[in-house]
């Protein structure tokens, strides 16, 4: 067997990333070790809001070329606001890392596993996958504060390229090709005259290369309610960089904890590297307890494992995470008492018991 190196860029970050990181990536090395062609290469670094009270910068000044050698990143969580501000933090790395390296596509999903109690009464299996646009939108630094008092004034521009918006827009009906062949657009036309009907003009322009796969238009608002009253009529969500930040979080909260939710920056171009990373944040408030979750980081990296063409293990990790969670193995998070060492070992449990197993 033809053995496959990868050599990933570690960014354990702030906060709980320094104890959910390695809980991740020996999962990962474990599903490596039973695949037998796979090989992980880690390479750790630093950077975060701790390098950036001793150097002033959240990343060495190269950082970006240094990380281009790379095969992916694999991120943990940035920011500590009580000691650096929150714009400093983000845009001095994590959104650094996503605009220079051109990831210009977040791929978040929101599914109901087994072993979790969703806060929907009747939440019937739900399993969304939502693609937002992750490179301009409502995101974009176009703007300016002017004047004093008073009359201050500040403005903030969203910007909104064909090339981006339907870049995002093909990756998504690529995606519900393999699922249940649906895409929902995710728009507010009827109160953004300009950015949103230009959305929905290249939303139909690009649904004509795709005969096969069903469409449907909604506005935001409504699109929020169907995350709390029907998420399983849900498929593939396209949105824009705001609509698809503050969706996928509600699709966190729906699944039972935001702590379970992955998340994944594209180049789908694989020019540069793409950087992999948890929905939840560093939380401070529990950092050194050995009490995070990690499921989000591990989930995370099976998005990893999808995107390097190994769907196989990346499907092997999350059922171990269901079993897991069907154990009543759980951090304090999720109504449990185990520590971060006790549900990763969990899960590498499971992960070997399902390997071994005759299929």
């Amino acid at each position: 067997m033809k053995l496959n190196k990868y050599h990933i860029a570690v960014i354990p970050g702030d906060g709980v990333g320094n104890e959910v990181v390695p809980a991740a990536i020996q999962v990962l090395d474990t599903v490596a070790d039973i695949h037998g062609g796979v090989k992980f290469e880690w390479t750790y670094f630093p950077w975060g809001c701790e390098y950036y009270i001793k150097h002033g910068v959240m990343m060495q000044e190269d950082g970006i070329e240094t990380l281009k050698s790379f095969d992916q990143i694999f991120l943990g969580a940035v920011g500590m606001p009580a000691l650096v501000p929150d714009h400093i933090s983000l845009g001095g790395l994590l959104l650094k890392i996503r605009r220079e390296m051109e990831q210009t596509i977040n791929v978040r999903p929101a599914k109901l596993l087994h072993g979790m109690k969703s806060p929907l009464a009747n939440p019937q299996d739900f399993d969304i996958l939502v693609v937002r646009e992750n490179s301009e939108g409502e995101y974009s630094d176009v703007g300016g504060r002017i004047h004093r008092g008073e009359d201050e004034i500040a403005m903030q521009t969203a910007v909104f390229t064909r090339k981006a918006s339907e870049r995002a827009m093909r990756y998504a009906f690529s995606q519900a090709a393999k699922r249940r062949g649906h895409v929902t657009s995710a728009t507010k036309s009827n109160g953004i005259p300009h950015s949103m009907t230009f959305w929905d003009d290249v939303f139909k322009e690009v649904s004509q290369s795709y005969p096969d796969i069903r469409t449907t238009s909604t506005h935001i608002d409504a699109l929020a309610a169907f995350f709390v009253m029907k998420p399983h009529v849900l498929d593939v969500i396209i949105a824009s960089n705001l609509f698809g930040d503050i969706l996928t979080d509600l699709g966190g909260a729906i699944m039972g904890s935001i702590g379970i939710a992955p998340a994944a920056n594209l180049n789908v171009e694989r020019k540069y590297p793409s950087m992999f990373e948890p929905v939840h944040g560093s939380a401070p408030d529990i950092a050194g307890k050995g009490i995070a979750n990690p499921i989000g980081q591990i989930w995370t990296g099976k998005l990893m494992l999808d995107f390097l063409g190994y769907e196989d293990l990346g499907a092997l990790i999350l059922s171990a995470i269901e079993d897991t969670l069907s154990d009543n193995v759980k951090t304090a998070d999720l109504g449990g008492e185990a520590t971060t060492p006790e549900v990763t070992a969990k899960i590498i449990e499971h992960v070997k018991r399902k390997a071994n197993s005759p299929s």
